[in-house]
C-alpha cells in the first residue's frame, strides 16, 4: 500500500526589523538611489507530529551588539504560535551568516541541520576570514557551530537530502558556498523556504540576486533548480522580504501563514 506524503505549514517568524535598506543591496547592481525596507525572520515547518525551524536568527545579546531596530527574541515570538523554544528538537541552518545562524543557544535541545560544504568553508578554509567574508559573519558564529561539533548536535548534509517525508533539503549555493532552501509538501503542493537564496521575491522573478554574491554562476544555477521544483513561484519564499509580513495570514503578533 502507498504511503500518502505528510502535508505541513510553513509559518514566516519576523524577530527583528523593518530596517530601510539600499535596493541595490538586495537587488544587485539595480536601484542604487532607491531604498527598500526588509525584515528578519525564521521559519517554521509543521506537520506530521513535527516542528521544524528554519534558522535560528540572532541571539539577544548580538542584537543589542548590532542595535537591531524592531528586535524580539525569536524564542518570545515563538511562544505566540504555542511553541517552547527549548523543547524544539530539530534546526535546519540554511547558511552561517550572523542573522541567520547566531541564535543557536535559543534551541538548547535541537540538533542542527547544516550542507557539509557550508561548514568546510566556515570551519576549515582560510579564505572565511578574509574581509569581505567576515562582514557577514562574527566569532558567535564560529563558536556556535564549534559547540554544536563538540557536544554532537550537528548533523552535515552532502548535497539533497530526504530529511523528512515531505521535507527535502535543497543544495543550492551561490549566496554563500553551501546554502540550502527547503522542499516542504504543503495543501499548495510544494513550496520552498529558500532563506537567502534570494532576499526578496523579485529576485526571483527577474532572476537578479543579491550583491552578497560568492559565485553568481552557481547562484543562476540555484534559481533554475529552485524554480523548477517550486509547484509555483508565490510559493518560493526569500529571506528578507516585507511582504511576507503583509501579504499572508497573520497568525499571531509577527507571525504569518505563509502556505
Amino acid at each position: 500500500m502507498l504511503r500518502s506524503i505528510p502535508i505541513y505549514k510553513i509559518y514566516a517568524v519576523k524577530y527583528a526589523g523593518p530596517f530601510l535598506r539600499p535596493l541595490a543591496r538586495v537587488l544587485w547592481n539595480k536601484g542604487w538611489e532607491d531604498r527598500i525596507e526588509i525584515s528578519y525572520y525564521i521559519w517554521v515547518i509543521q506537520g506530521n507530529g513535527e516542528t521544524v525551524m528554519v534558522d535560528s536568527g540572532v541571539a539577544p545579546s548580538l542584537a543589542r551588539e548590532q542595535q537591531l531596530e524592531g528586535y524580539v527574541n525569536p524564542v518570545h515570538v515563538l511562544a505566540r504560535l504555542g511553541i517552547q523554544a527549548s523543547q524544539v528538537k530539530r534546526v535546519i541552518l540554511t547558511h552561517a551568516h550572523w542573522d541567520h545562524i547566531t541564535g543557536i543557544e535559543l534551541f538548547p535541545n535541537a540538533t542542527f541541520y547544516l550542507q557539509k560544504k557550508e561548514f568546510d568553508f566556515w570551519m576549515r578554509d582560510p579564505i572565511a576570514k578574509k574581509p569581505p567574508f567576515l562582514m557577514v559573519s562574527h566569532p558567535l558564529v564560529f563558536s556556535s557551530i564549534s559547540g554544536l561539533e563538540e557536544t554532537g548536535r550537528l548533523v552535515l548534509a552532502d548535497g539533497d537530502h530526504q530529511y523528512l517525508p515531505g521535507v527535502e533539503l535543497l543544495f543550492a549555493p551561490g549566496h554563500t558556498p553551501g546554502l540550502q532552501a527547503v522542499s516542504v509538501n504543503t495543501a499548495r503542493v510544494t513550496a520552498i523556504v529558500g532563506s537567502d537564496c534570494a532576499h526578496i521575491f523579485r529576485s526571483y522573478e527577474e532572476e537578479i540576486p543579491s550583491c552578497f554574491i560568492t559565485d553568481m554562476i552557481a547562484w543562476m544555477e540555484s534559481y533554475d533548480k529552485l524554480k523548477s521544483r517550486v509547484s509555483s513561484l508565490d510559493l518560493l519564499f526569500p529571506g528578507h522580504d516585507m511582504k511576507m509580513s503583509t501579504h499572508y495570514p497573520k497568525m499571531a503578533e509577527d507571525i504569518t501563514q505563509l502556505a
